[in-house]
């Protein structure tokens, strides 16, 4: 993918109204701190489009980046950060439920999980979630520079254990320092959903 033009054009918080866009939508979640703003930024070429923070918890919106006029990549608040108000954990929540059920042009969910530790609770609840909507989410094991390449195999097997992925899923494993793994992100996007939706 060839990063023409990169718009933050909506941002939707709890009260907001969600966009009835006219392209096809990519959606990234994942819990608070896990990179998935390093990702959409490492994704869109820029250097700090996404809020990149040390602080979990920052994405409380969900945001709608307009790609080259073609689609749009959707980054949803990242969930199961502790110092946050149950109430603001459930309105989040609520947030993310609503987008899932409402969007017409979502067509993936990518679900971002450290490749370092084994799923949390919350991954596999998010995981198990995403699959009750009626979406195959496709996991992007991120941190990849953090562990060392004989690691790589025994820790996605690990993941894929510990989320009870559905055979057949597809893990990425990505590293936001050295770009592994965008090029296949990219290429599974195009392949799969920018051209089949053009042939339709």
């Amino acid at each position: 993918m060839v990063i023409k033009s990169v718009n933050l054009e909506t941002v939707c918080g709890i009260t907001s109204t969600l966009p009835q866009n006219d392209k096809i939508e990519v959606a990234f979640a994942g819990k608070s701190n896990v990179g998935k703003s390093s990702l959409i930024n490492a994704l869109l070429n820029r250097k700090s489009l996404a809020r990149v923070s040390a602080t979990p918890g920052k994405t409380q919106t969900i945001n709608f980046y307009n790609i080259n006029e073609e689609m749009y990549l959707v980054d949803l608040p990242g969930y199961g950060y502790a110092k946050v108000s149950e109430q603001e954990k459930i309105q989040w929540g609520k947030l993310i439920e609503r987008y899932l059920n409402k969007s017409q042009q979502l067509k993936a969910v990518f679900l971002l999980v450290d490749i370092r530790h084994a799923p949390s609770a919350n991954d596999a609840m998010m995981y198990e979630w995403i699959v009750s909507q009626g979406y195959h989410p496709i996991i992007i094991a991120t941190k990849l520079d953090k562990i060392k390449r004989s690691q790589i195999a025994k820790n996605v097997k690990i993941l894929k254990e510990g989320l009870h992925l559905v055979p057949g899923t597809k893990v990425i494993p990505f590293s936001s320092e050295t770009k592994q793994g965008r090029d296949e992100v990219w290429e599974l996007i195009e392949r799969e959903f920018l051209n089949k939706a053009e042939v339709e």
